[in-house]
Formats: C-alpha cells, structure tokens, sequence
C-alpha cells in the first residue's frame, strides 16, 4: 500500500487517519505541531510520542522535503531567487522579498503551466504536474530556515496557475493558516490567476479572506486572445463579471495585475479603454486596484518592456478616471527573479 503523504493533510484528515490506527485524536494535534511549526523531518524526531506510534506512523506516511539546488541573491535590493529539488527530480522556484511591512514569498503550485501565456517564462515547457499541498507547504518553511527570518506574506504567483491545482492550493491554505501550525493569517495571502472564471467562483463560495490578483494584461478580448489563450475560453466580461461575484461574497478588494508590454497593450488608448471597463466594474460595487508591471524579458519570447514614459502615461490615465494604481517595484533585477527562468536553465 502507498504511503500518505500527512504533510498534505489538514488537522482533522490526519485525526480521523490516525483513528483508523486506534490512536486517539489528541495526537493529531501533536503531530501537526512536529511537522507545521518545528520543521520535523522525520519522525523520529517526535520525542512526545511513543516508539510504537512513530513506527505505525512510519508504516502508513511519509513527509515530503525538498531542498535547495541553487539560490540566488540580489546584490541590489537582498531578494532571493530559488530553485527547489523535488523529491522525483522535479524542480520549481521560489522568490523572497523584503519589503518595510516583513518578508514575503513567491510560491508555486505547479511543475510547469499548461496557460500558454505568451510572456511567460513558466509555460514554455508546458505542465508536468500539480503540487501537493506538503510540497508548497515545504516552499514556505525551507525559505524561512535558510532566510532565519519570518515569512510574512505569501503570493501564490510562482510557477503554475494556482486554480488549475485547486484542491491542493485549497490544502496549503488551510494548513498554512492553522493556528495549530504555521499560523499564517489568509489576509496576508494573495492567490494569482489568469482568470478560470469557473474556479474563481467556486473560491468566493469558500468566502477565504485573501487578495485573489487577476492577470489581465490587456484592454480588450482582441489583444488578450493573443498573449493569453485563457481569453479564447473566458471573455473579458465574464472574468470581470466573476470578480464583481467574488467580491460580493468575500467583500476582498480584487487586485489586477497588467504587464505593459512594448506596442502591445501600453498605450493611452488601451488606458483609456481598460479605465473604462474598471470603473463599470465599480459602480457595480466592486473595489479594485490596478498593479502595472513592465514586463520581463524572457529568452525564447520577443516581448519587450515598455518604456518608462509610456508606463507613467498608463498610471497616470488610469489614476486620472479615478482607478487606484501602482507601478510594481522591479526586485532583484540583477537575479532574473521572474519565476521559470531559472528553472529552465538548469533542466538545460
């Protein structure tokens, strides 16, 4: 019989599991402390229970780990880019930020996408297959031991769409803010999509309080059919329709992220024309930001970056009609920290 993988499992998964062995419910908790809050590897390491549990425990689980097969650090601003060695051979990146507010992190939740984004470094190589909830988990806690500081934040904006693994990401959440374990409150979370209108709505129905940041990356279906075959499927009105339900239901302002690539998608008129459709967006009740991002230059992909005139002429439009706005700070530059760069080098 396979081994379970109990990193991956909530606090009453794991004491209805461990009934199952004739152990009493109170362990679970024990349990959950060893692997969420003390970083267990083994368990072994679990002085408080008895040599007859850890051996059933060893019998019926493993514990997921990953290490760090390179890291990189920004001499520039301290941001650190990783690259994560899973347990099959597999590898995904992390990135850590610091920021006034404490550290966040960067976590993925797929080897690889299957979005096809064609600015995207993560998708070139097409999805190899979902995280589990333990080893997003393991992101988290291997960049805190290495980091000696507290993760603060979380955006799950690394490789791979977050709502094409939904019931792993749905995990990790719930066990990343356990107060049994790491304890890490979901308003310092933000999840990011490319807009599966299908999943976004069965997200709201879970009323979490985390920041739920939509890739939108173009004014009008026409020019985000080109760079995101997400569109082909969902229309720019159904997405927006579903953020107005989202916010509905869990009264979160909905964050946009918008990558201004070079004669793309910068110019005044597409401002214009995405200020126009947020503030519909608006007067239905919806709160909204908008995060500009001059996009990064991926090998293989002929985007460029906008220039910095024309990045300060898009806020200023969109800031102009009354749509809050923000130009992303660009961290560890000197790194390449868009994520799937990395990842791609090495399997080079």
């Amino acid at each position: 019989m396979a081994k379970i993988d109990i990193k991956s499992m909530t606090p009453d998964q794991l004491a209805e599991s461990l009934a199952l062995i004739g152990e009493p419910k109170f362990r679970a908790g024990q349990i959950f402390r060893w692997l969420h809050q003390r970083g267990a590897a083994s368990f072994d390491e679990m002085s408080d229970l008895s040599k007859a549990l850890r051996e059933k425990c060893n019998e019926k689980y493993y514990i997921s780990s990953i290490n760090i097969k390179k890291k990189l650090v920004s001499t520039l601003d301290g941001t650190v880019k990783y690259l994560y060695g899973l347990g099959d051979g597999n590898t995904v990146e992390a990135v850590r930020m610091t920021y006034v507010h404490g550290n966040s992190l960067c976590v993925s939740t797929q080897v690889g996408c299957r979005m096809g984004c064609g600015f995207c470094a993560s998708t070139m190589d097409g999805l190899v297959r979902p995280l589990t909830a333990g080893e997003m988990l393991d992101e988290v806690y291997t960049a805190q031991r290495d980091g000696a500081e507290k993760i603060s934040s979380v955006v799950l904006m690394g490789i791979g769409e977050p709502l094409d693994n939904y019931d792993a990401v749905l995990y990790f959440l719930k066990i990343l803010s356990d107060p049994g374990g790491f304890g890490l409150s979901l308003r310092h979370v933000s999840l990011s999509t490319c807009g599966l209108v299908d999943q976004i709505d069965i997200l709201a129905e879970e009323a979490l309080p985390l920041t739920l940041s939509v890739s939108l990356h173009a004014p009008n279906d026409a020019i985000r059919k080109k760079i995101m075959p997400v569109a082909r499927k969902w229309p720019m009105d159904e997405l927006l329709a579903a953020c107005g339900r989202y916010f509905a239901r869990t009264g979160r302002r909905i964050s946009f992220e918008y990558a201004l690539i070079d004669g793309v998608n910068d110019r005044e008129a597409h401002a214009r024309e995405l200020g126009e459709k947020l503030l519909a967006l608006k007067k239905r009740g919806a709160q909204c930001h908008v995060n500009l991002i001059p996009v990064n230059t991926v090998d293989g992909k002929s985007h460029t970056q906008s220039g910095r005139a024309a990045v300060a002429r898009f806020e200023g439009v969109l800031s102009g009609v009354g749509i809050a706005t923000t130009v992303r700070r660009t961290l560890g530059a000197d790194i390449n920290a868009a994520c799937g760069q990395l990842r791609r080098e090495s399997a080079g």
